[in-house]
């Protein structure tokens, strides 16, 4: 009886087709908080193709305490994907980089060369959510002397940032992308970080749209999020960097 009353999402008249990457994905199996086995991913990659996405970049979480991934394991999970993906005729593309967590080890392995970049030498990198980084303008350029260009995942998720368009500005100022996680603009993450993503649109802040997946929930909501007019804006405007993975 109550199923009558559950509130109906409209179908979307739009897709991602015409970006056609989603550069932040945590779809390679077992090596993350993200898919937990083969299927769970393919599950994943379904939805991606039903989305209108032709390619996908895995981005597995880098963290000192809790993900000690490598290019190794990361290319090693990747090949595994790959397969999966092609002995269940699954027709997405598919390439491995990581989201870097903004920790004592991360300027280590960035002189190291121990980092994977997507695209044109971009690199993903997060920051904790609660603790603002108290030299994150230095650690940009040295991201770039290092030959990448920063993009900084979910710039809206960040608190500590929130009430202040120039915080933003700044950080593009010091030549870092900003990634927003599309959901965002659904209030998936609350109406804090919705409003915040709504105001980097308005303010035209964003070079990547990310997914951000994990998990068949995020594909849900990543699918209502083509109702936001947002969304359509970013998509119709043809300027996201996504275009050019």
């Amino acid at each position: 009886m109550f199923g009558l009353f559950k509130k109906r999402v409209k179908e979307p008249s739009i897709d991602f087709s015409s970006i056609a990457t989603d550069m932040h994905s945590h779809i390679i199996p077992n090596i993350d908080d993200g898919a937990p086995n083969l299927e769970a991913s393919l599950a994943m990659a379904r939805k991606y193709v039903s989305l209108g996405f032709k390619k996908v970049i895995a981005t597995p979480h880098v963290m000192a305490d809790f993900y000690r991934n490598t290019p190794d394991t990361i290319n090693k999970g990747l090949d595994v994907l790959r397969e999966g993906l092609l002995q269940n005729e699954i027709n997405l593309e598919v390439e491995a980089a990581a989201e870097y967590y903004f920790d004592e080890t991360f300027m280590n392995k960035l002189n190291r060369k121990e980092v994977l970049g997507f695209g044109n030498n971009y690199l993903l990198f997060e920051l904790s959510y609660i603790n603002q980084p108290p030299n994150l303008l230095d650690v940009l350029f040295k991201i770039q002397d290092s030959g990448f260009y920063p993009v900084l995942a979910h710039p809206e998720r960040y608190p500590y940032y929130h009430g202040s368009i120039e915080n933003y500005h700044q950080i593009k100022e010091y030549g870092c992308f900003l990634q927003l996680n599309t959901i965002s603009l659904t209030g998936y993450y609350g109406k804090g970080v919705k409003n915040t993503a709504e105001s980097l649109v308005d303010h035209n802040c964003i070079s990547f749209l990310g997914s951000d997946m994990h998990h068949l929930r995020h594909a849900q909501a990543l699918k209502e999020s083509l109702n936001s007019s947002r969304v359509e804006k970013l998509i119709a405007q043809g300027q996201l960097n996504n275009l050019l993975l």
